[in-house]
């Protein structure tokens, strides 16, 4: 099968998206695929075998964090070019609305896939607020015309469909269960986490730096447990301000790991600590379960999916400290603890990335399946 990839984000980036990426990339070849990718010019241009076609990207001044791709003719003509079987255009906001015109253009079978819930995030940015209606407006139409939708999770689907938008399926969450094991506990990057403190309790925080992220929410539970170390890994346009936040509190930021630091960084925490409720999945929350790490978290429909409050994790009501410090006193329960941690490393072991990229091989082959019948009835 001939799959292009067409994606706001990849490599060199670090995030939820391009680990699912490359990890579906991964499998597409071994088992024969033929792959194109296209994305923001960041300097990668193969992948395993996967040609990468960069498009020139730009910087916003007030989001210099990134590159942005824009929608560019070039798509067109790469994709004309290489002639795909089904062309996968990723979270489609700017440059991969490109795909979504050239695939009905060229008549190719098209899947668009819903990463970043957008609409939730102007919640957290008051000025641009008003624009929600519109960014919904703005979504639909880059999703209305796909052969299938895809989302991360049930709750998003739930939204999705509320807003109008057909065709919906759900991708299965996967995780490198090897790359993220509790075995890459490491006492030397515990005292790194916890800022020389190795005996406090320690959080971990991993993912971008941002306000959607709802870090601050977690500076008043280090007010109350100064026994409490949180480890902040990443980076991000809001690092600079929320560093400025925490000064004084025990928290240590160490911009981005990668490869096995960031292994250690999260088999080497007590509790991954994650306070957002804007996330579509929060693939973090996977990896920290295969490193043996519970999970405390805000309750939100995604995260609910993963987390089973007092199995392999504790649930806190959001924007609620009591609940909060409720859900964190689960630290003093040694064996409570152990058994959480037994928990969740378990509830990772049966979403092996392989797994989840058949499925989604499967998807491209009902795309082309509903595409070609689609086509006869015009």
């Amino acid at each position: 099968m001939k799959i292009a990839i067409v994606t706001e984000t990849f490599l060199p980036s670090t995030d939820g998206i391009v680990t699912r990426l490359t990890n579906a990339i991964d499998y597409f070849i071994r088992e024969g695929h033929e792959v194109l990718v296209i994305a923001p010019d960041l300097g990668v241009y193969d992948y395993k075998g996967a040609k990468v076609v960069g498009i020139k990207p730009i910087t916003f001044p007030f989001y210099r964090y990134r590159k942005w791709g824009f929608p560019s003719r070039k798509v067109y003509h790469e994709l004309k070019k290489f002639q795909p079987d089904v062309v996968h255009a990723v979270n489609p906001v700017l440059l991969a609305t490109s795909a979504v015109k050239a695939a009905q253009q060229l008549d190719i079978p098209l899947i668009s896939s819903y990463h970043t819930h957008l609409p939730k995030y102007l919640d957290y940015y008051k000025i641009y607020k008003w624009a929600k209606p519109l960014l919904w407006w703005y979504i639909k139409r880059n999703h209305k015309n796909a052969d299938l939708n895809l989302v991360t999770s049930n709750a998003i689907r739930e939204e999705l469909d509320a807003e109008g938008i057909e065709r919906l399926d759900v991708i299965p969450r996967g995780v490198d269960t090897v790359g993220r094991h509790p075995d890459y506990r490491d006492e030397e990057m515990r005292n790194r986490l916890t800022g020389g403190k190795p005996s406090n309790k320690l959080l971990v925080f991993i993912g971008r730096i941002a306000v959607e992220k709802e870090i601050p929410k977690l500076l008043p539970l280090l007010e109350k447990r100064p026994d409490i170390s949180l480890a902040i890994v990443g980076d991000g346009p809001a690092r600079a301000d929320i560093e400025k936040r925490f000064k004084g509190t025990n928290t240590i930021f160490t911009g981005f790991l990668h490869g096995e630091d960031l292994s250690k960084a999260f088999a080497s925490g007590d509790a991954f600590i994650f306070p957002s409720v804007s996330e579509t999945l929060g693939l973090v929350i996977l990896e920290s379960m295969a490193s043996g790490l519970p999970l405390i978290a805000a309750k939100s429909g995604p995260t609910n999916e993963q987390v089973e409050h007092g199995v392999n994790g504790m649930l806190f009501e959001n924007e609620n400290l009591e609940s909060m410090l409720e859900a964190v006193s689960v630290l003093e329960d040694e064996e409570k603890l152990e058994e959480m941690r037994q928990n969740a490393r378990n509830s990772a072991m049966g979403y092996a990335w392989d797994e989840t990229s058949k499925r989604l091989i499967d998807f491209y082959m009902e795309a082309r399946d509903r595409h070609s019948v689609g086509s006869k009835n015009m």
